[in-house]
């Protein structure tokens, strides 16, 4: 590949969906919404959840995460197919967590992303997630204190 702005656009696209699983991890809602374009949807079709705009993406996710007890999700890269402004791509998720009723949660997942290039740079326009596998067997582990706590012992500022 030598096209130099192919070569951008694709680091760029990589490092959105990286952007976007760093800001639900670190429960910054106003960064996750601001990722997507000011019409984006989310779309969980398993879940019933379609999310649009990004105050509607912003209260979805903030709403979602006080279900859960633990949440943790990696991406890992997919596919990406370039055309002028616009490109779809495929990212692959693996999360876990626990919900506060207890149940557990162990899914493999992709992520179906339509994208556009917009004077911010690249924005999500779609994200559809679609479950591989879901593992529901109890969870042992215990989470790690708040974010922001720091943990006896361990690296503080």
């Amino acid at each position: 590949m030598t096209d130099f702005q192919a070569i951008a656009d694709r680091v760029e696209l990589g490092a959105l969906c990286a952007e976007f699983t760093d800001a639900g991890m670190m429960r910054d809602f106003d960064r996750l919404a601001s990722l997507f374009d000011e019409d984006g949807i989310w779309r969980i079709p398993e879940a019933g959840i379609e999310l649009v705009g990004r105050d509607g993406i912003r209260r979805g996710i903030e709403r979602s995460r006080q279900l859960w007890e633990y949440f943790l999700q990696t991406v890992h890269p997919g596919s990406i197919h370039l055309d002028g402004d616009t490109a779809t791509g495929r990212a692959y998720i693996v999360e876990f967590g626990r919900l506060r009723d207890g149940i557990s949660h162990l899914s493999h997942s992709v992520y179906h992303d339509s994208y556009r290039r917009t004077a911010d740079g690249w924005k999500f326009t779609e994200r559809a997630y679609e479950m591989h596998y879901v593992d529901s067997t109890p969870l042992t582990g215990k989470a790690s204190p708040a974010l922001g706590e720091v943990m006896p012992g361990k690296l503080s500022d």
